[in-house]
């Protein structure tokens, strides 16, 4: 396959949020040793990328950056020392750099690759959502059969797949959402509870409704206030996996008093990317877990909505206000 020397990509030209992305040329990269060069099918669009674009998720890039972390695509070239995917292997990745655009490198022990009968459109909207959920919920929530679940932003990408596995193993879902329509969406998936929590204090609903106890685990992106509110919707010595924090960039301090003493919870971090650089060995028994998943159909393609790369100041603005609902992907 012939490569061209430049690209379109969408760059993100200052830390000032969503209307800083424009799309220009820029030169194709080159795979070094490890890595892969994929002609990028699709790439996906993540609440992470909108918080990168202010700056707000470390440790984000400087300005200016090629955005985007999660893709699909064909492998066309090889760095030095990769003998993983060869020329023409359909993959997945996420955790990436730069995945915006028409071609992208990714180290080739991140990927994985493309389920038979798959789109690249349906690859793009795997990785990040249904590996975040499935870590959550079972590496770090430890989920088991008739446990109660607390999911924040139900009808967003990483929540949609949450309530589907959530129910799979077994649990009773508690799902947040801000209008009817995206509780309807939970619903349909599943979701056992719904709480609109515009207009609903989550924490007495979750009370209510649980005899006073609260629930085992909640899956935590939001941060801020409704982080601090987690703390007495969770049954004591129930789990918090925090795996973002969307509406908030405000620190919430954890200490020893008046915290941790008073509310005894397990509060886990997570990130994929730290996962994959950090743990390689624990991704890979995630990514076989998963796959085993993939493979009985529990875990299924899911039709995301595709956007042109030219579309993407407006996309991400959407993204960021909540008028999105369900797994968003770029197509170059």
């Amino acid at each position: 396959m012939a490569i061209s020397t430049t690209m379109r990509a969408l760059e993100i030209r200052s830390l000032t949020g969503p209307t800083a992305a424009q799309l220009g040329d820029h030169p194709v990269p080159r795979p070094g040793p490890g890595e892969v060069l994929i002609k990028v099918g699709a790439a996906g669009i993540n609440f992470a990328d909108i918080m990168q674009t202010r700056g707000i998720y470390p440790p984000g890039p400087a300005a200016p950056y090629l955005g985007g972390i999660e893709v699909c695509g064909e492998v066309v070239a090889l760095g030095d020392g990769d003998e993983i995917y060869p020329p023409g292997a359909k993959v997945i990745g996420a955790g990436l750099k730069g995945c915006w655009a028409e071609y992208v490198i990714a180290p080739a022990a991140s990927l994985m690759p493309l389920p038979d009968g798959w789109t690249e459109t349906q690859g793009a909207a795997f990785f990040a959502n249904w590996v975040t959920a499935y870590i959550c919920l079972v590496t770090l929530g430890r989920i088991s059969q008739d446990q109660t679940v607390l999911i924040h932003a139900a009808a967003g990408g990483v929540g949609q797949t949450a309530v589907h596995l959530a129910k799979h193993f077994g649990a009773r879902v508690f799902a947040t959402a801000s209008t009817e329509e995206k509780l309807d969406v939970a619903r349909n998936l599943g979701a056992d509870e719904l709480i609109n929590y515009t207009k609903q204090d989550f924490v007495a609903e979750v009370k209510s409704r649980t005899g006073e106890r609260g629930v085992d685990l909640i899956l935590e992106m939001v941060g801020g206030d409704t982080f601090r509110k987690n703390l007495e919707a969770v049954v004591p010595y129930g789990n918090i996996v925090v795996f973002g924090y969307a509406s908030s960039a405000k620190k919430v301090d954890i200490n020893n008093v008046g915290m941790i003493w008073d509310y005894p919870v397990s509060i886990t971090g997570m990130t994929l990317g730290s996962l994959i650089g950090n743990r390689p060995d624990l991704f890979g028994q995630v990514m076989g877990e998963i796959g085993e998943l993939i493979a009985s159909g529990v875990i299924r393609p899911e039709e995301p909505m595709v956007h042109s790369l030219a579309d993407g100041s407006q996309v991400l603005s959407d993204l960021e206000q909540r008028k999105t609902t369900g797994k968003q992907v770029f197509v170059p």
